[in-house]
């Protein structure tokens, strides 16, 4: 059979179809039912899924027990006791001293507890003392009170917790039967690949996809083998894919799945075996491969972080459990209002990723990064919205379905920051966790205009604001007024930080700049941040006062969201230099050319401020011994004088 090494995409399918075609194929090589069983000790059985039911051997208790320290008697000899004529029995012949779990003699029926009673010796003899009669059975534990012998104590496809193992001990089994669990090798690929901790030049990329879908494949119960990084040579891949086949139940090609000259997933699955799937219309994670080969499930996973991710957990994950008789753990829902409109492509399931906190009596969602290689997006998601395929997204304000990723508790105790981006807020957040276990700082950066819209609509407790009225001369207290107060929303200024504004620029500063009119020359590329940001303000207002165009500088209307992207993009070369904060340059040990200095503060809607939710946060910025303080001052560029103070209720 002629094969193009390549193979583009056979089909752009719906996952649902997609999924169908595989599972079709996965039936006729019966590879759909859970695996073989097999029969291992109670130390090892944590986790595993029962392949038969577990049927007590023998009672438990499998005698007559005392549930208390005391005196075994017979409840029929114990009639007529009162305080005021206690009765007498004989230690020996009518009450047997015994401690809990011990056996009653063959002519007991009941125990009297130990503080009920008191030894009293008559005529050398030694006897109890009772003051009531005790009726049959009491504080006994019959045989067969928690298990009779041939009774069902876990059914099959039951997915063993601590507690069942006691059970199953408890009547008269050392070992279970289970499913056997699913072998899955997982196959890097790509030249570029290096290890973690492996020196980098450019164009490696570090390959931890490998890490994260073994993580994901483990916590589904499977025991995985992670191949060694296979370079982009065909008949390497074919070779080491073979091989695994021979050894494991599924095998994961992660990359090589798209079509480009050096994608040989689809071609060598088709030479193996079948080829369901290439290409699902789906977001991320679109060029996805499912096959079968050698009798064996196979899948192509695409590259890039979150598409590996989401696909493996999507579409692979249910697989496993069902391997092992079960149906993969629902995560539970709930809705929120989204902060900003979502557009959706046309024809293709998307899955968005949202943090979410409740703000007032809502659950807000603020969408993260759509970006298929933006592992952070995954680390900070609290959730996903699927939307579905032919949907052209949702509004804002929309209440939309949200898969957690956290539990619901975690989104209640979730400060929810939306504004400007300042470095200190990541510092507070770490600071608060370690702190305050089950409170959490969430922080979106959208700019200080925007974080003031969120307060506006009510989506945030706090917004980072710099803003420069150019009237004025003065932060945020204008633009509160127009944008909050003139609402009829009434906040507290909270000073926060000074800090130092200026060029971002390579180590040595190699093109020599000094001010913002350096700006102008044509052999300078600059980079922006995004409109709305408190940093654009005061560059347009700086620019303004010096009358520099925009037009004049190159790079004006490239733009980026954050202090860190822009002294990523000088590291990088992608730009000469951008206004921002020292802290960042340094960050990536960079050069600083400091310009202006600037108030950053958080507003604070009066409704939210001192609120129980917001009072720890509050609390560590005021307090001097907390060490936060210390710890922005460290950071260089920043004044904390202010920190705590508050600045103006508006």
């Amino acid at each position: 059979m002629n094969i193009d090494s390549r193979t583009i995409y056979l089909h752009d399918v719906a996952l649902s179809e997609a999924l169908a075609a595989w599972h079709a194929a996965l039936e006729a090589n019966h590879l759909l039912q859970p695996l073989a069983s097999e029969t291992i000790t109670l130390d090892r059985a944590l986790g595993r899924v029962t392949a038969a039911p577990v049927w007590a051997r023998i009672s438990s208790p499998h005698y007559h027990a005392s549930a208390m320290d005391g005196y075994a008697v017979r409840a029929e000899e114990t009639r007529g006791a009162t305080e005021t004529s206690p009765l007498l029995l004989k230690l020996g012949s009518r009450a047997h001293a015994l401690d809990t779990g011990d056996p009653l003699p063959p002519d007991a029926n009941a125990v009297i507890k130990i503080e009920d009673t008191h030894i009293v010796t008559q005529d050398g003899a030694d006897y109890i003392e009772i003051l009531a009669a005790t009726p049959p059975w009491r504080y006994v534990r019959p045989m067969g009170e928690d298990m009779v012998a041939t009774e069902l104590v876990l059914p099959a496809n039951h997915r063993i917790r601590p507690q069942d193992i006691g059970a199953i001990a408890g009547c008269g089994h050392a070992t279970v039967t289970v499913y056997r669990r699913p072998r899955v090798a997982i196959l890097p690929t790509g030249t570029e690949l290096v290890h973690p901790g492996d020196p980098l030049k450019p164009g490696d990329i570090i390959e931890y996809n490998s890490l994260v879908l073994a993580a994901l494949a483990e916590e589904a119960g499977a025991v995985v083998t992670r191949l060694p990084i296979e370079a982009d040579v065909r008949e390497a891949i074919k070779t080491t894919v073979e091989q695994a086949l021979a050894e494991h139940d599924l095998v994961v090609v992660n990359a090589g799945s798209s079509a480009g000259s050096e994608d040989f997933t689809a071609s060598i699955v088709a030479e193996l075996g079948t080829l369901c799937v290439h290409g699902i219309a789906m977001r991320p994670g679109h060029p996805v491969i499912l096959g079968v080969a050698k009798g064996k499930a196979v899948t192509g996973i695409p590259g890039y972080p979150v598409s590996a991710a989401m696909t493996f957990d999507i579409i692979v994950r249910p697989l496993l459990y069902r391997w092992q008789g079960q149906l993969p753990p629902a995560a539970p829902t709930l809705g929120a209002v989204l902060t900003r409109k979502v557009l959706s492509p046309m024809g293709e399931d998307e899955f968005l990723r949202v943090s979410l906190g409740r703000v007032g009596d809502r659950i807000v969602a603020t969408p993260l990064s759509s970006g298929a290689g933006v592992i952070m997006s995954l680390v900070k998601a609290d959730g996903i919205v699927t939307i579905p395929r032919f949907s052209e997204g949702h509004h804002a304000g929309e209440t939309v379905t949200v898969d957690l990723l956290r539990s619901p508790r975690t989104i209640d105790n979730t400060i929810v920051a939306i504004g400007s981006h300042d470095m200190t807020l990541d510092l507070l957040a770490d600071l608060l966790q370690r702190k305050h276990p089950t409170l959490r700082l969430s922080s979106s950066h959208v700019g200080s205009v925007s974080g003031l819209l969120a307060l506006q609509r009510n989506e945030a407790h706090l917004a980072g604001s710099h803003l420069l009225d150019e009237e004025t001369g003065e932060y945020n207290v204008g633009y509160i007024q127009r944008m909050l107060v003139a609402q009829g929303i009434h906040v507290v200024l909270l000073g926060f930080v000074n800090r130092t504004q200026g060029l971002i620029v390579p180590k040595g500063n190699p093109k020599g700049l000094k001010e913002l009119e350096d700006l102008q020359r044509e052999d300078v590329t600059f980079v922006n941040r995004q409109r709305g940001a408190g940093t654009r303000v005061l560059l347009d207002y700086k620019l303004k006062q010096r009358a520099i165009s925009p037009r004049q500088i190159q790079g004006y209307e490239r733009t980026e969201y954050t202090h860190l992207s822009v002294a990523a993009a000088v590291k990088s070369g992608a730009a000469d230099t951008g206004l921002g904060i020292l802290a960042a340059a340094r960050a990536l040990d960079l050069d600083f050319v400091p310009l202006f200095d600037e108030r950053y503060d958080l507003v604070i809607p009066q409704s939210y401020y001192e609120s129980a939710l917001l009072r720890p946060l509050l609390a560590l910025i005021r307090d001097r011994s907390s060490g936060f303080a210390d710890a922005v001052a460290a950071m260089g560029g920043y004044g904390v004088e202010r920190m705590g103070t508050v600045l103006a209720e508006l």
